[in-house]
């Protein structure tokens, strides 16, 4: 095991605003969550890249500060450090650096975040020894990603016949069920069975449901219903990162559970997200906007074709099968729920609906209620939203079994 030996740190940051912070305040891990999740809303940065950024972010952060005690399994990094090590310098450092790497262009708001962050830490041995731990943690989360497949170019082709026009914008995140995950063996280990056949009872009551309930112009779909369906347009790290937020504020977790909480929330989302891309693209499936303008030709007397039809939102530009929200959540929601139990009174605002305030009383009611959104937009079928959850549990269930488990015994760090 390599023994993290920190040196005092080769420059001085000088804090220009003053903020007065405690020792190992688990704040830190939700300051900088808020952080990149701003940074991601300026720079309109689309889920899956986000999705990436958050689960470094969060692993580097806990690699860090469970060095410190190391109460945890680390996730790949091999590093220990004196107990007296400033957890809270130690993750906004790698924190730090590991936004920096991904956005560059926000070193100024960076460096000033770091430099709060770091202003209510007493200048010791401990603080410089944190920053020099959290270096290391960025770098050996860096490292570990750089290969990652994230990188890969886009090679996405339409379907056409020769000389016939089809729309020529490029779909999302094609090279995104190729990229490595975190936890899962693949992005094919959880795929699942095709979508129903078109002259199908599920495909016949599902499409027919959505062709109702998700139009635009739906006279079925209730005033709450359509409220949902349009909070709901919120998605990627932004829709889950501020339930993650209150479940650790709501357990009152020190800073090592909080960033453990986060590690294996963000590592979840962005392997459910990789799953599902993959089956994604390798069903290709249409989406109800598709199907029901073009339901002659699935020559199922039982689906009416409606030539103008429109779902109550714009479509992502991604194949239907399956729900990408409903797996996300789903994986959040079972990460969330092994840890904090089910019973948890959350709330949020979505700036898709402006003025609206969902709250729940349960973790499992917030995950149910992003795939019926999904429905009452009129992006998915409900058997696609079935199977995206199904998925999502799946993946959280194996995440929180595999991964940064705690330890029986932990020996003393070496001095």
């Amino acid at each position: 095991m390599k023994t993290f030996l920190a040196t005092k740190s080769p420059f001085l940051i000088v804090a220009t605003l003053a903020v007065c912070i405690g020792t190992a305040r688990a704040d830190v891990i939700m300051d900088w969550n808020a952080k990149a999740d701003a940074i991601a809303a300026e720079k309109k940065v689309l889920p899956v890249p986000q999705a990436r950024a958050m689960s470094m972010l969060h692993v580097a952060m806990f690699e860090a500060v469970n060095a410190i005690d190391r109460r945890y399994t680390p996730y790949k990094l091999d590093l220990v450090a004196d107990r007296s090590t400033s957890k809270e310098a130690a993750a906004s450092t790698a924190a730090y650096h590991v936004l920096l790497m991904i956005y560059p262009d926000q070193k100024s708001a960076l460096d000033a975040a770091l430099a709060a962050s770091l202003s209510g830490i007493p200048d010791t041995e401990g603080k410089a020894n944190g920053i020099e731990l959290g270096k290391l943690a960025a770098a050996g989360v860096i490292a570990l990603r750089r290969d990652d497949g994230s990188g890969a170019e886009e090679t996405y082709r339409p379907y056409t016949a020769p000389g016939v026009y089809v729309p020529t914008v490029v779909p999302i995140a094609t090279t995104a069920g190729a990229t490595s995950p975190w936890g899962i063996a693949s992005g094919s280990q959880f795929r699942p069975a095709p979508p129903p056949a078109l002259d199908s009872e599920t495909w016949t009551r599902d499409v027919n449901e959505i062709r109702e309930l998700g139009a635009r112009n739906s006279t079925t779909r209730t005033a709450e219903q359509t409220t949902i369906g349009r909070f709901w347009f919120l998605v990627g790290p932004p829709s889950f990162n501020p339930i993650v937020r209150q479940v650790a504020s709501a357990k009152h977790m020190d800073v090592v559970d909080c960033a453990r909480l986060f590690a294996l929330a963000e590592i979840a989302a962005n392997d459910a997200i990789v799953a599902v891309f993959d089956a994604k693209y390798h069903y290709n499936f249409w989406r109800p906007m598709t199907a029901i303008r073009n339901a002659d030709i699935a020559r199922n007397p039982l689906t009416p074709r409606e030539a103008s039809w429109l779902p109550l939102g714009e479509t992502p530009m991604h194949p239907e099968y399956p729900c990408a929200h409903c797996i996300v959540s789903a994986s959040v929601a079972t990460v969330l729920r092994s840890i904090a139990g089910d019973e948890m009174e959350l709330s949020m605002t979505s700036p898709t609906a402006p003025g609206v305030t969902r709250k729940w009383s349960k973790i499992q009611d917030y995950s149910d209620e992003v795939a019926n959104a999904r429905i009452y937009a009129g992006f998915h079928y409900r058997f696609s939203a079935e199977v995206g959850k199904d998925m999502g549990r799946k993946i959280g269930a194996l995440i929180v079994g595999t991964q940064l488990r705690g330890l029986e015994a932990r020996a003393e760090p070496k001095q």
